[in-house]
């Protein structure tokens, strides 16, 4: 079973519960929640209406804490510490191993001097045992370590939970997708209708073209008739004495003959 369908059992579980909770069991269940080893999500547990209502209240820094663990990051945490919850070691381990999840958003190559600064460790053997060890072995993340250029390759990292703003960033990027496909989509749907409009009027042109071969096939025809009876008449005539035949002379004839080709 890989991490996202990991993540979704334990997201309906984490759910149900805070739907049957209120007040300080709700407390408990965030320490729960931040603290579960293979949890790395929690905008869905955030909308459940039951922690909504802890706003205002004096389990409202529980409320923010999860909100910090949706979105924030180890370094954010401390500096609003004095307004949290005191975490416990599990929940610093989460932290750490979501910060590294939010760098790795931005950055496919993460430096071990950046990496120490923001989980706060001493030195390079620490940091690469919690990438190998709190990070590839769990499977939120896979990479390189490059001690040679002292830096992380991220090759894979899992998604954190969008905040606030990059929702709308992407929604308006989404609206934007949307307005640009419906212009395209009319623009096409008006070549097609200027391409009808030109097999139409091409199919006319072929119809009057084919009527006017018709009609001088027919005229040719009348005059090729004729043209055939006036030679026929003058063969008869070859070795006659007569100049005329039926009231027309010889010259008449082949005046008429000319005229008809």
């Amino acid at each position: 079973m890989d991490i996202e369908e990991r993540q979704m059992e334990h997201i309906d579980y984490f759910v149900k519960q805070a739907s049957s909770l209120k007040g300080p069991a709700l407390a408990n269940l965030v320490v729960e929640a931040t603290s579960h080893p293979s949890l790395f999500a929690f905008s869905e547990i955030l909308t459940v209406p039951n922690f909504l209502e802890l706003e205002g209240t004096k389990h409202c820094i529980f409320l923010d804490l999860l909100r910090l663990f949706a979105h924030g990051t180890w370094s954010e945490y401390k500096n609003v510490a004095s307004h949290l919850p005191k975490l416990v070691p599990n929940q610093v381990l989460k932290l750490k191993q979501l910060t590294v999840l939010t760098l790795a958003e931005t950055n496919k190559v993460l430096v071990y001097d950046a990496l120490m600064r923001e989980l706060d460790v001493l030195n390079i053997r620490e940091l690469e045992d919690f990438l190998i060890n709190e990070c590839m072995y769990v499977g939120i993340v896979r990479g390189k370590l490059d001690q040679l250029r002292r830096c992380f390759e991220v090759q894979f990292a899992a998604g954190r939970d969008l905040t606030p703003r990059q929702l709308r960033s992407m929604i308006q990027l989404l609206a934007n997708w949307l307005t640009t496909s419906d212009n395209v989509l009319i623009s096409i749907q008006e070549k097609i209708r200027w391409a009808d409009t030109m097999v139409d009027m091409d199919n006319k042109h072929r119809k009057e073209l084919v009527e006017r071969v018709e009609e001088v096939k027919n005229r040719l025809s009348v005059k090729l008739q004729t043209v055939s009876m006036l030679i026929l008449t003058i063969e008869g005539m070859k070795g006659s004495s007569l100049n005329t035949v039926e009231g027309w002379t010889i010259r008449e004839i082949i005046v008429g003959l000319r005229g008809s080709i």
